[in-house]
């Protein structure tokens, strides 16, 4: 079910091909053309663009300085040896181990969640901060056939993140596994697979012997699918796992139908459809594939020993009935022109008003057919003048309606030529039949040219035949109605789209759907439950009935007719129904509908779904109008969408490209080698072979390193998945693996520091911050928590990611843990590690900043859990013998159980204040350190002074201790010109005139002093390299401040924001000049 849907150019512009299908049962199905297409320049642009992608795939440099290749060493593998048999609990007794190893971190987790049951909704009567609340979703069933690629991944770790923060925020949550029976796909796999192993083809079983050769190969490998979604760490209710093909959901299949059959919505109808000949089944437009052709190339076509050419536009004329005129047409389909029942021209267009209302005789059949107007015909393409061949084109179907055409078909479901053709044609394959076609023509002298023309070629993705529309009687659901209802619930707010403007889309579809055949002729999947009826001594048209079983509609049948149930034979339809009819059920039939179980009257509707946004129509539609039919309910409150995962170059990672990767290959490793087979087990043409091999050796030299699982899915949340597509690269999944190992690191820190410790760890309650570091890291932890409450409620997933990442890396490590380690690893005692904590002794500062770093560390994994499930457990687990337990708590079990850190509980340890003031610390230090570098300062510790205002001042005396440490001084001496009375005690004189300058901003600048000395020709240097740089940027922001001032549209705010830099610049440049002036008399005094 995951993949992209299909989108092709309709031949006849205006209204009409800007609508997907028109509203007419039974309509046209699709929107394929199999003749011209309607706007060959876009798609010669995106011809265009792939090619330039290719290119930039085959050059041998890069485009961008963002292309870079992902560099990477091997990591020592660190593999868990313990005798842990599967589902016991993993032994955290074990050493810390040095550094961090997925492979380590990942084994026996999964098992133990699984068999303990925590995933399961009954599990919630055991949590203690449970609430009377539900949260449930389905996962989209992945086909039976597949193998998940990244875009599955970020399916997974979208939903598993919902999912795990809604339980441990006390939700009853299920989120139930399903697997899709993936008719076509399922069916054509066994089918090579047996005419590989048997050299039998289908046609040589019965259709039950078929089946079970199917279940056969189903029950050997249907599991791989679940396996993956186990090593990504899905929490998935696995004892409610639901195949689409099993007994009960089987039979909610059979319901619907019935249902919907009774209510008028089902109906059997002639109708133009997606026929695969090599399947000889129709297809649904979601396994389509669009192939741009930019110009005459050929193409293998299953089937046909020759490649057959495509991208031709040909001319030809029809002679006028009573007239010395001719109309020439053009169209890339000559071989239907046996079909053809007009011509059509635009009413405007001056070429051809003296021919409406004529009749031109057809060549070969000598039938009349009609020269008709229609303002769809594009004047500009071709000729202007167009062939109508109804039983073979989609819009020409749409057309013969409104003119009362007949519908001639010349194209057999195998792709032969129809006897109706005459014998010189009957029984010749389609595309051979072309240039028979052709060839006649021209011996009438009616063949007029034939030249380039880029069109789009609908491929059959589960075949790769070409599509031929053909005329076919087939069951088609009624959707206008249902549909008004869908459109209706999304604008009453019922039912959420998420993000809001999918909603414009929603309704610009729904509006313009067409009718759905939902037959398809195959052997697997769920036989329609419909009989033609065989009344004996009957003359009239066999009808047909319906039931849930052969009895029920032989019954209907005899209660219809009035005869005896034992003087009715029925017939059952062979065919089954679109994959899609039923994937469309999911939500309520995996709880067992049309049953009222209790999973379906707690759990239905679902809460939400989340989704790609490819699959807006061919499934969430669907499961709105069905849901809403058959239940009486939306099937879910909210629709998330996600964007879709392409690749560094810009390409939609697909199969038929070769790019997509395998999540588990960026999980455990792979070498270069092993992904260039992958590629020449695929089936591509040798360029797409070329350009996929290519692509790879640039941008995995060495292959893929191990990144884990925790790293992948941290790095695909990190994403904005409501906006533009997503383009993942693997480096930034490298980054976030080395994020884990910082994570790794900070524990080691942290069981170092509490290992040490003989008294108890408050809890949060008893715990209050007392130095101004502690007071601080507390705060942004509290408002670290606040983020992730609003981002996870508005579903912006990334912006929780870049709190947490931010809080850990920015704040608890290069800050804190930095600042800290003095305190706790006992160096450098001596004042400035008591400095700011109102006269408390050392060991109550010890041990205040042990619990405070416990439950930052504790609580930032308990945030994190949802993205990060191994790695959290792991460390969370090794923290649990340190946790401060109150009298009678219940000892923890998982992390997956603990309650979601709220900012509620840790309003105690807001100090927004602290926050703010801390800012300009933090800048304070890194001028600071910046300075130490200028100066070539390795372990020495310089005097500093800070020249800045009174309130400035204030904030450096309450954070002095900080900046001592994080700056790597001896000394902080505060000085303030404009007030030279403000705190006589601590404000001291002016700084050397030889000390080194730094700019904090326009009222703060610090002075280095280095005892030591200088090197002045190097200050110099630096110095002078930096007013280099700084003079460009500043004319820059003078010429836009310029440009602001000449319009009048640049925004007060933006003005102010370009005086500001402008300003800021040029007192550094002041600073520059005036510390580069002073080393100039300096050295020459010297």
């Amino acid at each position: 079910m995951w993949r992209a849907g299909y989108s092709p150019s309709l031949r006849m512009p205006g209204k009409m091909a800007a609508r997907l299908c028109s509203n007419k049962p039974p309509g046209a199905q699709s929107p394929v053309s199999s003749q011209l297409s309607s706007s060959p320049r876009p798609q010669a642009e995106k011809q265009r663009r792939r090619r330039e992608r290719e290119m930039a795939i085959l050059s041998k440099q890069h485009t961008s300085a963002g292309e870079e290749t992902v560099n990477w060493s091997e990591k020592p593998k660190i593999v868990y040896t313990a005798q842990t048999p599967p589902g016991t609990k993993k032994d955290t007794s074990l050493p810390f181990p040095s550094s961090y190893s997925p492979e380590y971190v990942e084994s026996c987790w999964y098992q133990w969640w699984e068999k303990e049951g925590f995933f399961s909704p009954e599990q919630h009567e055991r949590l203690s901060h449970g609430v009377d609340q539900t949260f449930s979703l389905c996962i989209p069933p992945p086909n039976v056939t597949g193998t998940l690629h990244v875009g599955h991944a970020l399916t997974v770790a979208v939903q598993d993140a919902l999912a795990r923060w809604k339980r441990m925020q006390g939700y009853r949550v299920l989120w139930v596994p399903g697997c899709d029976h993936a008719g076509i796909a399922t069916q054509t796999v066994v089918e090579r697979r047996l005419l590989r192993d048997q050299g039998k083809h289908r046609q040589d079983f019965t259709r039950e012997e078929f089946l079970q050769e199917v279940w056969k190969w189903k029950n050997e490998k249907g599991e791989e699918i679940y396996h993956q979604l186990r090593k990504l760490g899905a929490s998935l209710d696995w004892s409610r796992a639901c195949f689409t093909m099993d007994p009960g959901f089987s039979r909610a299949v059979t319901a619907a139908f019935v249902r919907l059959c009774d209510s008028d919505l089902i109906y059997r109808s002639e109708g133009l459809v997606n026929w695969s000949c090599a399947l000889q089944s129709a297809i649904s437009d979601i396994e389509v594939d669009s192939v741009e052709v930019s110009g005459q190339t050929m193409l293998s076509v299953p089937g046909y020993e020759n490649k057959v050419e495509f991208g031709a536009l040909y001319t030809f004329a029809y002679p006028v009935e009573g007239h010395d005129g001719r109309v020439a047409v053009s169209t890339t389909r000559p071989e239907t022109m046996l079909g053809d029942v007009a011509v059509a021209v635009h009413p405007d267009d001056p070429r051809y008003q003296s021919f409406h209302g004529k009749q031109c005789r057809h060549p070969f059949t000598n039938r009349l057919i009609p020269v008709i107007t229609s303002t769809t015909v594009d004047m500009e393409l071709g000729t202007g003048a167009v062939k109508v061949t109804p039983a073979h084109d989609h819009k020409d179907f749409l057309l013969s309606r409104r003119h009362t055409l007949p519908h001639v078909s010349v194209i057999l479901g195998d792709g032969t030529m129809a006897p109706s053709c005459g014998r010189w044609l009957e029984g010749k394959k389609r595309f051979d039949a072309r240039q028979l076609v052709l060839d006649a023509l021209a011996e009438k002298k009616l063949f007029v040219g034939k030249q380039n023309h880029p069109m789009t070629l609908p491929v059959c993705s589960r075949s790769g035949d070409v599509i031929e529309p053909l005329l076919k009687k087939q069951w088609f659901v009624r959707c206008g109605k249902m549909a008004e209802k869908a459109i209706q619930a999304v604008e009453d707010g019922q039912l959420e789209l998420i993000p809001q403007h999918y909603s414009k889309t929603w309704k610009n579809w729904m509006s313009s759907i067409s009718d759905w055949c939902i037959s398809r002729q195959l052997w697997w999947g769920h036989q329609i439950p419909a009989y033609q009826v065989e009344l004996p001594e009957s003359t009239t048209r066999p009808e047909w009935v319906w039931g849930h079983s052969l009895d029920e509609a032989r019954q209907r049948a005899a209660v219809k007719y009035g005869v005896k149930p034992e003087d009715v034979t029925l017939k059952r339809d062979p065919d089954v129904l679109d994959t899609w009819f039923s994937s469309g059920l999911f939500p309520f039939a995996m709880f067992g509908w049309p049953e009222q179980t209790s999973d379906l009257q707690r759990f239905y509707p679902n809460s939400i779904l989340e989704t790609g946004s490819d699959l807006i129509f061919f499934w969430v539609a669907r499961m709105v109008m069905l849901g809403t039919e058959l239940t009486g309910q939306l099937p879910f409150r909210q629709v998330l969408f996600h964007s879709l995962v392409r690749d560094k170059y810009g390409r939609k990672m697909s199969k038929s490209l070769g790019n997509v990767i395998d999540p588990l290959d960026v999980i455990h490793g792979v070498s270069l080698q092993r992904l260039q087979e992958k590629v020449k087990e695929g089936n591509f043409d040798r360029r797409e072979q070329l350009v996929a091999m290519e692509a790879q050796r640039k941008d995995f030299p060495k292959g893929i390193p191990q990144c884990g699982t925790d790293a992948l899915r941290f790095a695909l949340c990190s994403h904005r998945i409501q906006g533009d597509d997503i383009s993942l690269s693997v480096a930034q999944v490298l980054s976030c693996r080395h994020f884990c190992n910082k994570m790794w690191q900070t524990l080691r820190f942290t069981l170092g520091v509490l290992g040490e410790n003989t008294q108890p760890l408050g809890t949060i309650e008893e715990t209050t911050p007392l130095g101004s570091m502690e007071r601080w890291i507390c705060s942004r932890l509290y408002s670290t928590v606040a983020q992730c409450e609003q981002a996870f409620d508005a579903y912006e997933l990334h912006a929780v990611t870049s709190a947490l990442h931010s809080f850990w890396l920015h704040s608890l490590c290069d800050v804190y843990i930095e600042y800290v380690k003095p305190v706790l690893l006992r160096e450098d005692e001596g004042a400035e590690v008591q400095a700011d904590a109102d006269d408390s002794d050392t060991t109550t500062v010890r041990q205040v900043a042990r619990t405070v770093l416990y439950h930052c560390v504790s609580l930032s994994l308990a945030l994190l859990s949802p993205f990060m499930p191994f790695i959290t457990e792991e460390l969370w687990q090794r923290l649990q013998p340190f946790r401060p337990r109150p009298p009678g708590a219940p000892t923890p079990t998982s992390l997956c159980l603990q309650p979601y850190p709220r900012s509620t509980h840790l309003a105690h340890w807001h100090f927004p204040e602290e926050e703010k003031d801390f800012l300009m610390v933090q800048e304070v230090i890194r001028v600071a350190r910046s300075l130490r570098t200028q100066c070539g300062l390795r372990k020495e510790k310089p005097v500093m002074w800070a020249v800045c205002s009174p309130s400035q001042a204030q904030v450096l005396l309450h954070f002095r201790s900080a900046v001592w440490t994080l700056s790597r001084i001896s000394s902080l001496q505060l000085h303030c010109p404009d007030r030279p009375d403000w705190l006589p005690s601590v404000q001291s004189g002016p700084p050397p005139k030889e000390s080194l300058v730094g700019l904090v901003d326009h009222t703060c600048q610090l002075h280095l002093y280095n005892q030591s000395g200088v090197n002045v020709d190097k200050q110099i240097l630096q110095l002078s390299q930096r007013r280099d740089r700084l003079v460009p940027k500043l004319e820059k922001i003078l010429r836009r401040l310029q440009g602001s001032n000449d319009s009048a549209n640049v925004p007060d705010h933006d003005r102010q924001q370009m005086e500001i830099k402008v300003s800021a610049l040029k007192q550094e440049l002041e600073v520059i000049e005036d510390q580069m002036k002073a080393l100039q008399e300096t050295q020459s005094t010297g």
